[in-house]
């Protein structure tokens, strides 16, 4: 199962894991983006907001009757604004929170049991969370986004001491800058210019399918090997806020 399953990320994990042989599940609130990736790909298309704790509880309860599930892909969440810490609006941190940590908390706690049950008949089952390098790395305008991806973060630290023992592997990716068709755009309230700046002369930033890539080859690794946490950036980018605008080239090439 890959939520943000209709854009992004989650859509390029679906098609990835498609391709790979998986049978996906897509999760995401837009049912006919979902449909349209469904029929592209042979996906199923399962529309719920995770931020509603009924539609979660209707998304195990499709899951466990037309299951097992082996692995669940953490994708949903995303960034609101890049005001500074003493000018953060309650509603876009709060919403933060919602779609990036307690989403996240109750659809791992609700699928946990499947997990456990697909781990016992196939050998061990995959928890898998796309955080953000915002987790750790701190910069000014990102106060929201860094607070709610530290949260989100210690989630997948957690679990991997509390499942200790169990055959279930706990696996965090953390990507750096992405192209991607909306996360800068929602990030900056609709403004497509502000949201291409955010890219603008950046030498090949990462795209979403590098980071389906990534997610197809932690969950197809043999089973004794676990991704406790990558970092993947651009060459571009050595920090959030510090990115090489411009060719890339190697130091006194005129």
């Amino acid at each position: 199962m890959v939520t943000g399953a209709s854009t992004g990320i989650g859509e390029a994990a679906v098609r990835a894991l498609r391709a790979s042989g998986w049978d996906v599940v897509g999760v995401a609130r837009r049912a006919e983006r979902l449909e349209a990736l469904a029929a592209q790909t042979g996906a199923t298309a399962f529309p719920a907001d995770l931020t509603d704790a009924d539609q979660i509880e209707a998304l195990a309860t499709h899951l466990a009757q037309t299951g097992p599930v082996h692995a669940v892909v953490h994708v949903a969440g995303g960034a609101r604004g890049t005001e500074r810490v003493e000018d953060g609006l309650a509603d876009k941190w709060r919403w933060m929170f919602e779609a990036n940590v307690l989403a996240v908390q109750q659809l791992t706690a609700a699928l946990l049991p499947q997990l456990r049950a697909a781990a016992a008949d196939g050998g061990h089952a995959d928890l898998l969370f796309v955080t953000s390098v915002a987790a750790r790395d701190p910069y000014p305008g990102g106060s929201g986004y860094n607070a709610a991806k530290a949260a989100e973060a210690m989630i997948p630290q957690v679990l991997r001491q509390e499942l200790h023992g169990e055959p279930i592997r706990i696996t965090e990716i953390a990507p750096g800058l992405v192209h991607t068709e909306e996360f800068a755009l929602r990030r900056l309230g609709g403004d497509a210019a502000a949201a291409e700046a955010v890219y603008s002369g950046v030498g090949e930033p990462l795209v979403a399918d590098d980071i389906a890539d990534l997610i197809t080859y932690a969950l197809n690794a043999p089973g004794h090997v676990n991704l406790d946490l990558v970092v993947i950036r651009p060459v571009a980018q050595a920090a959030p806020h510090l990115l090489a605008r411009g060719p890339l080239r190697p130091r006194g090439e005129d």
